[in-house]
């Protein structure tokens, strides 16, 4: 099996690379940013020709919320829909399966219980929109296509939250974090799994939500994570902390579609334990 992965040095990419590569069956290609651009149609269709991969795990995103509004908009949207197109034409071309992974910002978050992967979709901001539009573009050339919609990623790999809290504990006796939004942090390992999952029992195509189990506030997920330190969080509302880029107060995504595969998600604060661990 040959699994040609996209985004490799990412925060997610490079889970998804390393428990690939820890199955001995799977023939694993990772690419970079640097080593593939995929905004670059030519170079992606010869990649993917020359290898032609069974599967393709695109990892590849613009992830910075903040500057798509404005210095980064259209950066986001070269490689969030633009790149997403050049992706899923090259896997259709080779007869390819893909994994797209999207965002709870697709959600306006006017909603008071779990979104299904059937609600209608209205994105706040300009990264939401993008990758709202990526999926479209997948969906276009590869209806069988799997896109998987997550949230609150956070792992050993890169910037996140988890790393903000921590190295904020150190330096603050008071942090303040916002409590009227409500979502669900993922594990990039976790997701990684569940990607690997769907390749290893050729689930069904179709768009899945993905996160870890249990709902949270911003609030609750860094009392937990700097439950340990010296310091006192305090919860505040949205309007302590103005951001360029809206986001949606409610982004609980219903995980039922994911358990019904069979695949066990374990709770954010069992991921934030493993993680704890592993850092």
């Amino acid at each position: 099996m040959k699994i040609f992965i996209t985004g490799a040095n990412g925060q997610l990419g490079q889970d998804v690379v390393a428990l690939a590569k820890k199955n001995k069956t799977y023939q694993v290609h990772s690419f970079t940013k640097n080593e593939l651009d995929i905004t670059d149609e030519q170079a992606v269709h010869s990649k993917v020709k020359e290898i032609q991969p069974d599967w393709i795990l695109h990892c590849a995103a613009y992830t910075n919320v903040e500057a798509a509004e404005d210095d980064g908009k259209e950066l986001n949207w070269k490689i969030n829909k633009d790149g997403s197109a050049i992706i899923s034409k090259a896997a259709a071309s080779v007869q390819a399966k893909l994994i797209y992974i999207s965002t709870d910002y697709v959600f306006d978050g006017t909603k008071k219980e779990w979104y299904k992967t059937t609600d209608t979709t209205n994105p706040l901001n300009e990264y939401g929109k993008a990758k709202l539009a990526g999926e479209q573009e997948i969906q276009k050339y590869l209806p069988d296509a799997h896109i998987i919609r997550t949230s609150w990623v956070f792992g050993e790999h890169g910037h996140n939250f988890v790393y903000t809290m921590l190295n904020l504990a150190k330096k603050m006796d008071t942090l303040k974090v916002v409590n009227d939004q409500f979502g669900r942090p993922t594990y990039a390992k976790d997701l990684a799994a569940f990607m690997l999952y769907t390749v290893e029992k050729n689930i069904e195509g179709g768009l899945y939500h993905f996160s870890n189990d249990e709902t949270a506030t911003w609030f609750d997920f860094a009392k937990e994570i700097v439950k340990a330190e010296a310091v006192e969080v305090v919860p505040v509302d949205s309007s302590a902390f103005p951001q360029k880029a809206k986001r949606p107060q409610y982004s609980v995504m219903s995980l039922e579609k994911v358990k019904a595969t069979g695949f066990s998600i374990p709770t954010w604060k069992n991921a934030l334990e493993r993680f704890m661990k592993n850092k």
